[in-house]
């Protein structure tokens, strides 16, 4: 079984959730969307204070090539647009709407089946659900699908890895809407032009495997189906974008570049299963599922909550928090951040709320390094941490950039092994926005 270098044999904490059906959240009373979910940039509001919205409509939007749209996750009345906390640590212009009013709409409209439609009719459909990543990098899908001229796309990849501990939300979509993210995976392919489509799942959810493999067959496509579902060993962080693509193709996305450069455009199944909500219904992101887990939560569930929705109103469905409970993350263990309030939104990227009760939180007092080298044998992007730390410390910009700060996928493989408990994803993470901020004001 081919497999990417380093990484890490976690244990995954996810039996709580894993065999939990997705459950649809009540809509709530209030929701706050803020009109940047995307990893691009942030749109424009489309409404006004007072303004009657449906559930759907599109509230904000940029003329900007990388961005993603963003639609009222219910109707309602729109009652603020002004910055407001979000859950990466920053205020963001927001949307507030408040249900009622009763105001009446279309969603988007295709009347053309897939077969029908072109690749460029379908970058749109996409780009108009405001649809991204959603394993939590949030970049904007339809960017991914308009490769530059005289670049060609054969592999098409699917992750179905979800490989951060605690978190199920894509291994039951797996389960539960198999039909979608085959159907979605058809479209992702055609709109790139690839030929071959690969969907990448961790050996440990072989029940995720037989779901799709049976979708694969009800799509009529049998031994002409351009489709692959190819078991991965379970490692940490598989279902990285270039660790995936070793694994799968057995080929070496270059440092700084992009996977179009080896033929490759990466995608995951909650992304193909937006994408066939939106062709087939013409259903924009409003809804994204999530997982609630923790030692800190009295129960653990896996969600559909809609866009906006307070993390408050999410965890109270989950008859709340444990009276130990210390730490809030929105995402994984690894990869996730910590939220300072429960007043937060949920947005595109929310891939989960993770409870840590004050033992799992326990925060370790960082020392010296004692160059053991265990965050460079298991950094998957072949990094040196110890150094790039040091050189970070130094505020030797140059000498971060020569060892490739800019490759460090912040898995946190690095902070994990390390004996002395070095923040060393948090020192990659202010480099990198140093280093934006220097390139910013030379331009």
């Amino acid at each position: 079984m081919n497999t990417f270098s380093g990484g890490l044999h976690l244990k995954y904490n996810k039996e709580s959730t894993e065999f939990k059906p997705i459950k649809e959240l009540p809509s709530p009373q209030r929701v706050v969307i803020p009109l940047q979910q995307n990893l691009g940039c942030p749109n424009d509001p489309l409404v006004k204070v007072g303004d009657e919205v449906y559930e759907g409509q599109k509230i904000g939007d940029s003329p900007k090539f990388v961005s993603a749209p963003v639609h009222a996750s219910i109707s309602g009345k729109v009652t603020k647009i002004e910055k407001l906390p979000n859950p990466c640590g920053f205020d963001v212009a927001s949307v507030v709407i408040e249900a009622g009013g009763g105001a009446k709409g279309s969603v988007m409209h295709n009347a053309k089946t897939l077969e029908e439609l072109t690749p460029d009719e379908i970058r749109r459909i996409v780009r108009e659900a405001g649809i991204v990543g959603m394993g939590g990098a949030t970049f904007p899908t339809h960017v991914k699908l308009t490769p530059p001229a005289g670049k060609l796309i054969d592999t098409l990849i699917i992750n179905g890895c979800e490989c951060e501990p605690y978190i199920t939300a894509d291994h039951r979509l797996m389960l539960e809407r198999a039909d979608d993210i085959i159907f979605g995976s058809l479209a992702l392919a055609k709109a790139v032009g690839a030929q071959n489509i690969l969907i990448g799942v961790e050996d440990n959810k072989k029940d995720a495997v037989g779901a799709l493999s049976t979708s694969d067959e009800k799509h009529h496509l049998g031994k002409n189906s351009p489709i692959k579902i190819v078991e991965v060993e379970t490692k940490y962080p598989q279902g990285g974008e270039k660790q995936l693509i070793k694994t799968l193709l057995d080929r070496e996305v270059p440092s700084g570049k992009l996977p179009l450069e080896v033929g490759a455009v990466v995608n995951n199944v909650g992304t193909a299963a937006a994408v066939a909500a939106a062709i087939k219904h013409g259903t924009p992101l409003i809804k994204r599922v999530l997982t609630v887990t923790g030692p800190g939560m009295k129960e653990r569930h896996n969600f559909l909550v809609r866009i906006g929705t307070s993390f408050e109103e999410v965890l109270k469905h989950s008859e709340g928090l444990m009276e130990d409970a210390s730490r809030i993350v929105m995402g994984g263990p690894m990869m996730g951040l910590a939220v300072s309030s429960l007043d937060l939104p949920v947005v595109k990227g929310t891939t989960c709320l993770l409870v840590f009760n004050r033992k799992e939180a326990r925060i370790y007092e960082e020392k010296d390094c004692i160059r053991c080298g265990r965050c460079i044998k298991h950094c998957p992007a072949g990094l040196m941490p110890n150094f790039l730390s040091d050189y970070v410390k130094l505020k030797d910009w140059e000498k971060v950039e020569e060892y490739h700060v800019a490759d460090c996928i912040e898995c946190g493989c690095c902070s994990y092994v390390c004996p002395s408990r070095i923040f060393l994803v948090q020192y990659f993470k202010a480099a990198k926005r140093e280093l934006q901020v220097r390139k910013a004001v030379c331009q």
